[in-house]
């Protein structure tokens, strides 16, 4: 396959197959004129407005682009073990540097399947990677499939009609619309491409044996005991029969084309096996074995041929190094789980394939339902961000959970997860939450940034529901399970042990949620049914002489209280009613609740959980009251996000951006490091930082004119690039005449920055830093020289929209500072969330920024100005991932 590793790239089409595309290098020329003459002549006559020659000649001019004059790639397909190039695409630039003429052909079979619109994404990002700003093409008036190209893809596109041809123009830079179409047309295909996981109608184990301790024969005794509702067949070399089943030895032998096959054999056999498999049409692969990148070395370059070889045949793979997956819409449990999971609402994707099982039987222990578990394992292929685009739309899963230990494209993740958790509960665990390892961080930025920040910042902008434990995790989903959500923060608890609601009161505060006081009514009606010594506030203390026909008569009048958005009733073995009866009238009284609000019980016995709530629909069940509180604060906390406004990435003026990469680019050619104060200002004004007007002085005489040109009070720092100033004695505040300027500059020595002194104002703390796997992290906290002790700093990860600035600059103690806090006046808070937009802007422009501090920024009545900056410059190393949707 030649080229096949020259920047391959993987596109998924909307019928779920995949298209590979590279660069075309010399060697392709055959392929490549093969594809010009299987096109029908109308192809042919579009493509170059006429019939030329096909030959050498013909193809030449698109082998082997210099990626800046001209570009190309080629999408190929393999049949019969045979690479063929289907697709192929060009730009080269014109005249006018800004723009370059485009051009594509699609070999007749495939054309209508959008493999035109794939390669105009990948094109046109290569293009704008080499200074291209637009494109134009000639496009004939009849061949309306490219003309439907050009209008779909989600740009600007004009169209001059001249003679017969139509001239196409558009700028290429991304635009939110543009960015909604491709991630619109990554979710049909994504989609498309997963159904033979979830529905498949035949399924192969291959690997299966009757031998004891067969992996693949357990396997396929599961799926066969599960009682799947497809075919399922086992392979293996011997032919030998397998759990009451006839084995066959290869997939030739096998009656009909496979929708997924399940690959249990040791890693050194694993490609062989998927070769044969996808030779005969199998487009989904879950691969069991292990042996590949979890060992490095030689298991990852053949996790690497191995998902070359899934994707150059358009299919999907699961894992390797898994534990399988389950459906259970078509009752497919192809795990090792040891029993096939009851049906429910829960779509559970698990990178720890033991954890997952684990978490598995720990879930149906609380009556907990499934529709599907995927182990993805070392996720290859299929990740946690397509089984999201998957579970999306899917009517039988209603809530999501993950349990993730890494992220292949948190940018992705975040996108489509904000989508999903707009529609339902989307759960995630996060394992690796130490900052062990971290890097030494020289800026208060970095230095207050961290893994578990950017992973914070994720989930909070995409309203994914955090759980820091596995039983919270858990807990939340049994809350949502059982139907009903919080509207609001406001709780009711009921017990017949004042200790208990104690308990429950305390953990209602830590997870953010109120116990308001009842409404009258709610207590004149209480005060007829308990007696007289039993509270009536909330919590409501029934006392210890509660019955279970106490429990019926409180349960609804409490549901009812228009003051509640929760209920959280509470149960310890008493006397005069037993556990069970309790749990049986608060099963009566969920079912008969039309309120609309959760009800989450506590009902404690020996036998833990009693069987009659752990079944009951409408009430969630929890063993201990702070678990309730807990899951029912995650619950109020996503009520809020989702009454949050969306937002939007605003376009921001006043951009020099030529500027700043000149800067960036000067700084890189002497190696990087910190800029000195000239490029910094020069950085920090092209992206419309505000910066404390200062001059520069390389002697004592100059720091002096300085402060007599800027006036009194001034400030004198060191210019020595990146120092922390007040560390080493750089900075002298307050200095009141030209002696006290004298006397600072001789003590601190250039070069030295003179300032004009401001004072009065809220000290902030504004920056960025750019995190090796998420990207630009923008920061907002309480500034000054105690930032990195306060210790306050929120972050988001860039792109940020104007919802997420604003947040930012509003939230925590940083918030409370703008607001205006005891003599500090009020700062213009909507000056800070521009700021914060800037730095977002910037970070995304320009990785190349690795720290950037502003600290402190005041706030002032009207805008905001830093009065202290620095900004680290070094080279980042992109990470190459085959997969582009």
């Amino acid at each position: 396959m030649p080229g096949a590793c020259a920047g391959a790239r993987d596109v998924i089409l909307r019928d779920g197959t995949t298209l590979r595309l590279r660069r075309p290098v010399a060697a392709d020329a055959g392929a490549v004129v093969d594809l010009f003459r299987g096109l029908s002549d109308q192809s042919l006559h579009y493509r170059f407005h006429g019939h030329p020659a096909v030959g050498d000649r013909l193809v030449a001019p698109f082998l082997d682009p210099d990626g800046h004059d001209r570009e190309a790639l080629v999408g190929t397909l393999v049949e019969n073990g045979t690479e063929r190039v289907a697709a192929l695409a060009s730009w080269v630039r014109l005249r006018d540097p800004a723009v370059a003429e485009a051009a594509f052909v699609v070999e007749d079979a495939l054309q209508g399947r959008g493999v035109g619109t794939r390669l105009l994404e990948q094109l046109a990002a290569l293009a704008a990677a080499a200074g291209v700003e637009g494109f134009v093409a000639e496009v004939m008036a009849e061949n309306l499939g490219m003309l439907r190209v050009f209008g779909d893809a989600g740009f600007d596109v004009s169209r001059t009609l001249e003679g017969g041809t139509i001239e196409v123009r558009f700028p290429i830079v991304p635009t939110d619309a543009y960015r909604e179409k491709v991630d619109t047309r990554d979710h049909v295909g994504v989609v498309a491409s997963l159904r033979p996981f979830f529905a498949p109608a035949s399924v192969a184990v291959v690997g299966a044996s009757a031998k004891p301790g067969s992996i693949g024969g357990k396997l396929f005794a599961n799926i066969v005991d599960g009682g799947f509702t497809g075919r399922a067949y086992p392979v293996n070399r011997s032919g030998e029969a397998v759990a009451g089943a006839a084995a066959f030895r290869t997939f030739a032998d096998l009656p009909e084309r496979i929708d997924l096959a399940v690959v249990c054999v040791p890693a050194d056999g694993v490609i062989a096996v998927a070769r044969e498999a996808l030779e005969h049409g199998v487009r989904a692969l879950c691969v069991i074995s292990a042996g590949f990148a979890e060992i490095g070395g030689e298991g990852s370059e053949r996790q690497e041929r191995l998902l070359a070889l899934v994707r150059a045949h358009g299919a999907r793979l699961v894992g390797p190094n898994c534990l399988g997956l389950a459906a259970t819409g078509c009752r497919l449990n192809a795990t090792f789980a040891r029993e096939c999971f009851p049906p429910g609402p829960i779509g559970f994707a698990s990178q720890s394939g033991a954890l997952g099982l684990a978490l598995l039987e720990k879930a149906d222990a609380r009556g907990l339902g499934f529709s599907a578990f995927f182990s993805i394992g070392n996720k290859a292929d299929v990740s946690s961000n397509d089984l999201l685009e998957y579970w999306q739309d899917d009517p039988d899963t209603g809530i999501v959970l993950l349990y993730l230990e890494s992220f292949g494209n948190p940018r992705k993740f975040a996108r489509v997860a904000r989508r999903v958790a707009r529609r339902k509960p989307l759960l995630a665990m996060k394992s690796g939450t130490s900052r062990a390892g971290a890097r030494a961080a020289s800026s208060h930025t970095a230095a207050l940034a961290g893994s578990e920040t950017a992973v914070n910042a994720l989930f909070r902008q995409a309203g994914v529901i955090r759980a820091t434990t596995l039983e919270e995790l858990l807990d939340v989903a049994a809350l949502y399970a059982s139907g009903s959500a919080p509207r609001g923060r406001r709780v009711g608890v009921l017990t017949n042990a004042g200790g208990l609601g104690i308990l429950c009161a305390d953990a209602c505060e830590v997870a953010g949620l109120e116990l308001p006081q009842l409404a009258a009514a709610t207590r004149a009606t209480l005060a007829a049914l308990l007696p007289p010594e039993a509270s009536l506030a909330n919590p409501v203390d029934m006392l210890g002489s509660a019955t279970q026909e106490t429990y019926a008569g409180v349960l609804p009048v409490l549901l009812a209280d228009p003051g509640l958005d929760a209920l959280v009733v509470l149960f310890v073995p008493a006397a005069t009613v037993g556990a069970a009866d309790v749990a049986a009238t608060v099963a009566t009284a969920a079912a008969a609740n039309d309120t609309g609000k959760p009800l989450l019980a506590v009902v404690m016995s020996e036998e833990g959980i009693p069987p009659g709530l752990r079944d009951a629909a409408g009430v969630a069940s929890f063993a201990y009251p702070e678990s309730a509180a807990a899951a029912l604060g995650r619950a109020a906390d996503r009520a809020d996000w989702l009454r949050r406004p969306a937002g939007s990435v605003p376009e921001l003026g006043g951009l020099d951006i030529a500027a700043a990469c000149s800067v960036v680019e000067a700084a890189l050619a002497r190696g990087g490091g910190w800029l000195d104060s000239h490029d910094l200002r020069t950085l920090l004004h092209a992206y419309g930082l505000p910066l404390v007007a200062e001059r520069a002085a390389e002697t004592v005489d100059e720091a002096v004119a300085a402060a007599r040109d800027l006036g009194f009070p001034a400030v004198v720092k060191t210019a020595v690039p990146g120092v922390h100033k007040i560390d080493v004695g750089g900075v002298a505040l307050g200095l009141a005449t030209e002696e006290d300027v004298r006397a600072a500059a001789e003590r601190i020595g250039p070069p030295l920055l003179v300032q004009p002194q401001l004072h009065g104002h809220a000290e902030l703390l504004a920056g960025l830093v750019q995190d090796p796997v998420f990207g630009p992290l923008v920061a907002f906290g309480p500034g000054g020289s105690l930032a990195e002790l306060v210790g306050e700093a929120a972050f988001r990860i860039a792109p940020l929209t104007d919802v997420d600035a604003s947040e930012l600059v509003l939230s925590g103690k940083a918030g409370r500072l703008v607001r205006g806090f005891r003599a500090i006046p009020p700062s213009d808070a909507d000056a800070l969330a521009e700021l914060c937009l800037r730095l977002s802007r910037l970070g995304d422009d320009l990785p190349e920024v690795l720290e950037l501090d502003l600290n402190p920024v005041f706030g002032l009545e009207r805008g905001c100005v830093a009065v202290d900056a620095r900004a680290r410059i070094g080279q980042t190393v992109p990470v190459t991932r085959a997969k582009t949707w």
